[in-house]
């Protein structure tokens, strides 16, 4: 017969690879830090694609950004055709005031332009020229300001204002 008690038998039915704390200390480690090791290793491995390096596609264009002037000076006829109010906010505003994108007043919303035509026609200029929450400003971009102040009137009158026309600027001679 075997020497084998029962209370023998059962402990080693039981026991594992780990029978000191210092084996569950480093098994708790090495679980934790060898799965942030490979992981690391696969974002290094898919971030590390051949990438042509900068002004590798077209190196004129790249030294040409590079050197460049910081500011840019851009002459426009002062006699040119100036735009309509509906011709500004078609070119310009409908992209956000159609739609009310961003908290915009809808194009012909009584209701959401009255609180602002209660302001006057100069604080709708103003924050339409310098910009106004989620909207940028709209002085010195691709129409003038007398342009943006007949969208101004165009939007205003649409949604319930009575704002006259402005009137155009002189031409300095």
């Amino acid at each position: 017969m075997s020497d084998n008690s029962s209370a023998t038998v059962h402990d080693e039915a039981h026991t594992g690879p780990i029978k000191t704390p210092k084996q569950l200390l480093i098994a708790v480690l090495y679980s934790f830090i060898v799965p942030i090791f490979i992981i690391i290793g696969l974002v290094y491995f898919v971030t590390s694609d051949n990438k042509p390096a900068a002004g590798a596609v077209n190196p004129e264009r790249a030294l040409a950004e590079r050197i460049q002037k910081v500011g840019t000076v851009e002459i426009r006829s002062a006699n040119r055709e100036m735009k309509t109010g509906e011709q500004v906010f078609a070119g310009q505003c409908t992209a956000c005031h159609t739609a009310g994108a961003a908290g915009a007043p809808k194009f012909g919303d009584a209701v959401a332009w009255g609180p602002r035509i209660k302001t006057g026609f100069d604080a709708l200029l103003n924050s339409a020229l310098k910009g106004k929450g989620a909207m940028g400003a709209q002085g010195g971009g691709d129409f003038s300001d007398y342009e943006v102040a007949r969208a101004v009137v165009y939007m205003a009158n649409a949604g319930g204002a009575k704002f006259d026309e402005p009137k155009k600027p002189e031409v300095a001679k």
